[in-house]
């Protein structure tokens, strides 16, 4: 029988979280295109939706995300159509197509993760490699298990890191760091992982799921308009000039001072209280 999209990424909401699960254990959890439009959809919903309020990425088995599943592509035809077999897959390809399909699929992906306006949590469970990695580290906050790995894997098939690896290890790590993860291949330990900082939190495999959902339900009742503000200003910061960022932060403060939960904070330290916010 025939797993269906809805198999392979599973999803619930719980405690005003949005839980998105790769569910293909069997392959390590490789991302299929259906997979990667449904767990796009899923963000996207988590943004419009005022009752989610933090978001977890986390997958079944012994993998966390072995990368793109080349065995299994798209559509046959359209514009997001992805390689069935590898680069000789389809015979000859016309001039833009492969950058086509990287734009409209693994950036899509990444971009979805850093533009998703709830607080977004990998809770990685074993290997993350390729655009698996980079989909854990597109993350706000990442907690390994630990034995999970991190692997550059690209420069192992001949291939340029896409998924905008060398947009974000950079960012985490400095160019020469990055540059040695992505020229070697190596595999980084969740320990090594979390030394460089790449991960935020090491934990035994057992305890996984558990510090997963206590980070994101503590998140679910913060004031979730000012975190996403947050969240913007700090990606942002990394691209732009000090001027710009400033600018941003002050605007972002005036936006925020808007919400229901930002007059909250304000009364709740007056009164000397804990905060109730409701996310808006």
């Amino acid at each position: 029988m025939t797993a269906t999209p809805s198999d392979e990424i599973r999803h619930r909401i719980e405690n005003s979280v949005s839980w998105i699960t790769l569910n293909r254990p069997e392959a390590m959890n490789a991302l299929t295109w259906d997979q990667r439009e449904r767990v796009i959809a899923l963000l996207a919903d988590a943004t419009a939706d005022p009752t989610v309020r933090a978001v977890v990425i986390s997958a079944t088995g012994k993998g966390f995300c072995a990368g793109a599943d080349l065995r299994g592509g798209g559509p046959s035809t359209g514009p997001n159509t992805g390689p069935s077999t590898g680069p000789t897959a389809g015979g000859d390809r016309i001039a833009g197509d492969v950058s086509r399909m990287i734009r409209l699929g693994a950036q899509r992906l990444i971009t979805a993760v850093l533009d998703c306006e709830k607080p977004v949590i990998a809770a990685v469970n074993g290997t993350a490699a390729g655009i698996g990695a980079h989909l854990a580290l597109a993350c706000d906050l990442v907690i390994a298990a630990e034995q999970a790995r991190f692997i550059e894997v690209f420069v192992r098939r001949g291939l340029v890191p896409d998924g905008g690896g060398a947009y974000l290890l950079p960012r985490l790590l400095g160019p020469q760091k990055a540059k040695e993860l992505m020229f070697f291949g190596d595999a980084v330990p969740a320990e090594d992982a979390a030394r460089l900082g790449l991960v935020n939190k090491v934990v035994p495999a057992d305890e996984l799921q558990e510090t997963a959902r206590a980070w994101a339900e503590r998140l679910a009742q913060g004031p979730t308009r000012a975190l996403a503000l947050t969240k913007q200003l700090v990606n942002a910061s990394l691209d732009g000039d000090r001027a710009s960022a400033l600018a941003a932060e002050a605007t972002a403060q005036e936006l925020n001072m808007t919400t229901a939960d930002a007059n909250e904070g304000v009364a709740s330290f007056v009164e000397r209280r804990t905060p109730k916010y409701l996310g808006r």
